[in-house]
């Protein structure tokens, strides 16, 4: 007997993207604070928690951004 049709796996190759993917270290107000280069984002996140109360997860940090291979 022969197998059902369409019950097998069917691999589909994936077509690698020519665009190049980055990622980029989180860092919190306390690192903004002392960074030498201080980019707009950085300057902006280190004033919203100046304020008392606030809570941050971080911020993407430009000058630590590497490839992905």
């Amino acid at each position: 007997m022969a197998p059902p049709k369409g019950k097998g796996k069917v691999s589909k190759k994936k077509e690698l993207s020519s665009r190049v993917q980055y990622t980029m270290r989180m860092v919190e107000s306390s690192t903004c604070a002392v960074c030498k280069t201080p980019c707009t984002r950085g300057l902006r996140y280190l004033s919203l928690m100046s304020q008392p109360g606030a809570m941050g997860k971080g911020v993407p940090c430009i000058l630590t951004r590497r490839k992905l291979n």
